[in-house]
């Protein structure tokens, strides 16, 4: 037991070291290891205090993306609304266009039908016409060939017509 017992010497000369140890300490090392602390705790509080600080940024600057990201899907949207009002104007005047070259085409046609039918129907007339004087002459000249029947037509027709 003697071995788990300490001397009193040993006890004392431990407390003399322990003071003088303690002593040095608190002379030289414990003031600036306190401070050092300090500065750390400092240096924490103020890198805290930054990472904050660029948090509240970051969050202002999400915000301000977030605002322009809706501005420029309002700005697309409306592009493209303005496209597509674009687009069926230019469909609809195209076809407006379209359908007024074929009313004007369909009217010189019925124009150049009725031309061309007036064309006929006078043709068909001049024809018809000359084809009834040939006939008649051919007629006449048969009917005319013979004397007798030639004074009998002279006084048909005079005796048809009415002398004032």
């Amino acid at each position: 037991m003697e071995l788990l017992t300490p001397d009193l010497g040993l006890i004392f000369w431990q407390l003399v070291v322990f003071g003088l140890l303690f002593f040095v300490l608190a002379k030289f090392a414990w003031k600036p290891i306190i401070a050092s602390l300090h500065e750390r705790e400092e240096s924490i509080e103020s890198a805290l205090a930054l990472a904050a600080k660029t948090r509240e940024e970051m969050a202002e600057l999400k915000a301000g993306n977030e605002k322009l990201l809706v501005e420029a899907r309002a700005e697309r949207d409306g592009i493209l609304k303005a496209a597509k009002e674009a687009s069926d104007k230019m469909i609809s005047d195209a076809k407006a266009e379209a359908q007024k070259a074929a009313s004007a085409e369909i009217e010189k046609a019925r124009v150049a039908f009725e031309q061309e039918k007036a064309s006929a129907v006078a043709s068909i007339r001049k024809e018809t016409a000359a084809l009834s004087l040939e006939i008649a002459e051919k007629i006449l000249r048969n009917q005319l060939a013979d004397r007798s029947a030639q004074e009998k037509l002279v006084t048909d027709l005079l005796s048809d017509a009415k002398l004032n």
